[in-house]
């Protein structure tokens, strides 16, 4: 970090920095793993690089703790992971995971730099978001490669400028419906990927967990996932639209434990608190009534099921409290 006036950070920058030291450090848990394992060497150099800026970014958020006196968050630690359990994920799985770690990194990042104000800490996570975008370009450059990337569908270029002239445009509860617009398509597609990718993550984690509460909480997830999966592909299908073919997501059959149960709550959360943001978006992109209400539904239904975990995590004492105003009523007391 750069010297600044002793201007103090911000509640949104105390923020960004509090959640992205409790996420790198799950993530170079989670990917000192995935490069124990992992056979392929393109695959590897992914994973190596994605460890990488894991480890720089923990480096850095610890430095900017201690110059401005705050104390380092717990977040997660060796303990947290048994780098030599067997193998629970395919290569082909660990690829995506890290080509989606590059998607989250870049639209947290962009929001981390809009909302901060000191130029050390905007020169920080600037920093944070090109190294996220070159993270996902590199994945996807693997996944071309090894013919795994799995474009979004075609349709035919438009031969004419249109404006829309009916509000039909805005329907889709009842009657005909209009065809999607590549829009829709973009955004239905790109969370068809994220849910089967997420689905075969929990099932992974529900196998591996060691607390019934959590393994529980782990196959229900996968099972929301697989709903909102059939949601999406049926939109799709109903505008003729060919749907992707699954990836190769291939997960073993061990049970041995490999991530803390505290790590495998915070990683789930984490993954919801990214799909319901990406929801959003997709929502407000979405003009037709009954794919708007669509998301809307599926945003509840994760909003339950984090509150769900976020219970969980108290009740085990794993939540880390974050950065909080101080409670003025509790000090004026006399």
């Amino acid at each position: 970090m750069t010297n600044h006036d002793h201007v103090k950070l911000t509640a949104s920058e105390l923020s960004t920095f509090f959640i992205s030291y409790l996420r790198d450090t799950m993530e170079v848990c989670v990917l000192s793993y995935f490069r124990e394992h992992v056979e392929d060497p393109d695959i590897k150099e992914a994973v190596e690089y994605a460890l990488q800026l894991s480890e720089m970014h923990v480096d850095m958020d610890r430095n900017l703790f201690d110059k401005e006196g705050l104390p380092t968050p717990a977040g997660f630690i060796e303990q947290d992971v048994n780098v030599k359990a067997p193998r629970l994920f395919s290569d082909e799985l660990i690829l995506q995971y890290v080509a989606n770690l590059g998607i989250v990194g870049m639209s947290a990042y962009s929001v981390s730099v809009a909302n901060s104000a000191r130029p050390d800490v905007r020169k920080h996570f600037t920093s944070c978001l090109e190294s996220a975008a070159e993270l996902y370009n590199r994945s996807a450059n693997i996944l071309q490669e090894k013919g795994l990337f799995i474009r979004s569908p075609f349709i035919p270029y438009p031969e004419i400028t249109e404006f829309v002239k009916k509000q039909h445009f805005l329907s889709g509860w009842v009657g005909k419906q209009r065809p999607l617009t590549s829009t829709e398509i973009s955004f239905l597609y790109m969370n068809l990927l994220r849910n089967n990718l997420g689905g075969a993550l929990l099932t992974g984690f529900a196998q591996v967990a060691e607390s019934k509460e959590v393994r529980k909480f782990m196959v229900r997830g996968s099972e929301i996932a697989k709903h909102h999966e059939t949601v999406f592909n049926k939109f799709l299908s109903e505008s003729n639209i060919s749907t992707p073919l699954p990836w190769v997501l291939t997960v073993t059959a061990s049970r041995t434990p490999v991530f803390s149960d505290k790590l495998l709550m915070f990683h789930t959360n984490s993954l919801n608190i990214a799909s319901i943001g990406f929801y959003g978006q997709s929502m407000a992109a979405s003009p037709r009534r009954d794919i708007g209400t669509a998301y809307s539904r599926l945003m509840i239904e994760i909003g339950e099921y984090i509150t769900e975990g976020t219970q969980i995590t108290i009740s085990n004492g794993w939540l880390e409290k974050p950065p909080t105003a101080p409670d003025r009523r509790d000090l004026t007391k006399g």
